[in-house]
């Protein structure tokens, strides 16, 4: 069947005009107006202008407005912040050593955590509990031990966990007696002296000279060689210090 909407060359049909209405008809959709797709039409001209007068405008007053944004206008000539002579101007109150030290040795346990927990609980398996533990709130030296050297075998309570590795990696005389002192008064443990710095450092020197240096230490061991506190002058827990550095605070 023959498209009537097409062209027979074969009949008698004028192909020169047949050709003549293909091109008036394309000639006519290119007059035809495009449609763009929604958001890629161009912003208009009168738009922009629309948006320059207001910009311009707010240029104008900021350079007209004087001295309102001039520094030396609203700040008074040769004005400095007064320090005190004494050098106290940053220096926090003094609170008691025993408190300073607790709270330092706060940030030394945060690496203790992931075994002991927050609470310093454990998790009754894996891991022993801090809280009310006899090496803890005992003679100091046993828990300076135990934390430069790990442990192996039954703890205080006669249970066996895993060995607990060394923890002296970076761990210096002043952080140690901050850490010792955080867990001997923390999780309800409440010792009856402090650590000091002093004590910390000769713990370092008693795990160094140990027969088995570098090795965990055993409960046999702790209570045999270990079962006192470090030596070292003892202080005052109430004794107010500078919280930063732990140094006496002077007497007003």
């Amino acid at each position: 069947m023959i498209d009537p909407s097409k062209p027979d060359l074969e009949e008698s049909v004028n192909v020169t005009e047949a050709h003549e209405r293909v091109v008036r008809g394309a000639a006519a959709a290119s007059r035809e107006s495009k449609l763009k797709e929604n958001g890629a039409e161009p912003v208009s001209l009168w738009v922009l202008m629309l948006c320059a007068v207001p910009l311009l405008a707010a240029g104008w007053t900021l350079g007209k407005a004087g001295s309102l944004f001039s520094y030396k206008d609203i700040t008074r000539e040769g004005y400095v912040r007064v320090i005190p002579d004494d050098g106290e101007a940053d220096q926090l109150p003094p609170v008691d050593y025993l408190t300073a030290s607790i709270k330092k040795g706060a940030k030394v346990y945060s690496k203790c955590v992931g075994c002991h927990g927050p609470d310093g609980k454990g998790d009754g398996a894996s891991y022993p509990s801090l809280a009310g533990s006899e090496w803890v709130n005992g003679e100091h030296e046993r828990l300076a031990m135990v934390i430069l050297n790990g442990l192996t075998g039954p703890t205080s309570t006669g249970k066996t966990f895993g060995v607990m590795p060394s923890q002296a990696a970076g761990l210096n005389g002043e952080d140690l007696s901050h850490l010792m002192n955080f867990v001997r008064h923390s999780f309800g443990n409440s010792a009856a002296d402090v650590v000091t710095k002093e004590m910390g450092v000769a713990a370092l020197d008693i795990s160094s000279k140990r027969a088995k240096a570098g090795a965990p230490v055993t409960g046999e061991e702790l209570n045999a060689d270990h079962k006192k506190n470090l030596p070292g002058d003892p202080i005052d827990p109430k004794m107010m210090v500078d919280p930063i550095t732990l140094e006496p605070a002077e007497a007003k």
